[in-house]
Order: structure tokens, then sequence, then C-alpha cells
């Protein structure tokens, strides 16, 4: 008789997890889960069928009040069998009482509905390389070269809780760029481009105005194997997808930002890019 039980991830899992992510055509970062790692050690699940993986998902705490869901993954060859759904369940406890976010694919998001959430705005990843243009007006500084602290405030404009750790290992990993633009030593933008199996990923990517946005899009985009790099713009921010078409960027992929309850309130305006689409 075969035996399935759900078990916190390890490190080894996490790499998986990314594997597998991969698979499904997600693009996930090189290095992305040792930030996940730090955002919420427990918040990682596998599933096993007599000690084999065959499911994942990460159900991530942050702060009190709020929680995300991502990784939701069934290995192909068990898809069916009702595996997927306990691990679900599994992940959704762990996030009882909080409100719960997710970006579902599009094949999913009425099974996301059937649990509970609904729809906040679409994200659409363009990709591409972008097109030259005259940034000379946007100071753009190393991120590391500003306090930690002004970042972390910075961020909570855009997110619905402190997210201190990951955001530090977010930032800061080998391998990728961390950009921010200032003007009169106020923060108005941010960026971040990480290695990825395809074209780098841009996330997040939080600015002021458009012509903030495109700027470190250029800049960051310099930082990317051949130029080539991808962000996933929330369509609740018209200006963010007219930047990414002034860019050359073309439509690659699409999710939904999903709640279990009512939108948190964030500066939608200057959202041009979500962080990840597993961790919000």
């Amino acid at each position: 008789m075969t035996r399935f039980e759900i078990t916190g991830a390890s490190a080894a899992d996490m790499e998986m997890l990314r594997t597998w992510a991969d698979g499904e055509g997600w693009n996930p970062g090189d290095s992305d889960r040792f930030a996940f790692a730090v955002a919420d050690p427990e918040g990682f699940l596998v599933g096993r069928l007599d000690g084999d993986p065959v499911a994942c998902i990460s159900a991530v705490r942050y702060g009190s009040g709020f929680g995300f869901i991502g990784f939701y993954i069934a290995r192909p060859d068990v898809r069916g069998r009702g595996y997927g759904i306990r691990l679900w369940r599994a992940g959704m406890e762990r996030l009882d009482g909080r409100l719960v976010g997710l970006d579902g694919v599009v094949e999913q998001q009425d099974n996301y509905r059937k649990s509970g959430f609904r729809s906040a705005w679409t994200n659409m990843r363009y990709q591409g390389v972008p097109e030259p243009g005259d940034d000379r007006g946007v100071e753009i500084v190393d991120a590391a070269s500003l306090p930690f602290v002004r970042l972390a405030a910075y961020d909570r404009s855009f997110f619905p809780e402190a997210r201190d750790a990951f955001l530090s290992a977010w930032t800061s990993l080998p391998g990728r760029t961390a950009l921010a633009a200032v003007r009169d030593g106020r923060i108005e933008g941010l960026g971040v481009v990480r290695p990825c199996s395809s074209a780098a990923r841009i996330g997040p990517l939080y600015a002021a105005t458009p012509e903030v946005a495109a700027a470190l899009v250029r800049r960051l985009a310099g930082h990317a194997p051949g130029g080539e790099v991808a962000v996933d713009v929330p369509d609740v921010n018209p200006a963010a997808a007219a930047v990414a078409a002034r860019l050359g960027l073309v439509p690659a992929f699409e999710t939904a930002r999903m709640y279990t309850g009512p939108a948190p309130e964030l500066d939608l305006s200057g959202l041009y890019g979500v962080t990840s689409l597993e961790l919000g």
C-alpha cells in the first residue's frame, strides 16, 4: 500500500522546486530559493509518495495577517490522483486566518475561485531587449549604496507586510543587480534583475513616474545576458503596460493576482512589475 506524507522542504527540495517550476515554463530565478528560504523557512511543503517527491507548494507567512501561495505543482505522472489537493489543503491550513494572495496561471484560476480567491488584477509578462532611450534626467544608483532601512520602508508601499529578511537577500544575492532611482535624497524607484533559465527577470520594479520605470529597465537590462529581460506587469497600473510597449517588450505569459479577501491597499500607481510570482 502506498503512503503519502507531507513534509517540510529540504535544501535539495528547494532546488527541485525551481526545476519543476522551470518545467512549467515559469522561468524562475536561478538563485531565488536562497531568498525564499529566509522569508519563511517552514513555508515550503513537499508531498511524498513512498518517500518520492510528487508535489509541492509554498505557503509563506508575512507578518501577522498576510500569506502567499506559490509553487503549487504536482508531478505530471501523478496528476488527477488527489495528491495535489491534499497538499493545497495543508498549505491553506498553514495560512488560516490570514488574507492570502497568489499569482495564478490561466488554467488554474477557476479552481482558485472555487477555493475562495478573487482576481484583483492581471499580470502580463513582457519580454525582450529594451529599445534605447535618453535617461539622463533620471539619477540611478546602486541600491546597496543606500541605507537598507530606507529600501525596506520604500518596499512597504507596495507590499502588505514588512519582509525585511527576504528583501535583504533578494536585492543582494550574487549574480543579480539592484538599482534605485533617487531625487533630492528621496527614493523614487527600485528594480532588481536576476539570472534565469531564459530571459533575465526584473522584479520588483517600482517607480514614481513612467520615465523612471523605463530608465530602470534599460539600466537593468545592461546587466542581463544579451540584454533580454522579462517583467511581470500589473494591468491595474495602465502606465506600466505603456512603458513595456514603448520599450519594445512583447507579451509572453499571463497570471492573475488573486486574494481570499479585499485586496490590500498598495501604491498601485508606482507598481510597474511584481517581485515574484511565487512569493508575491
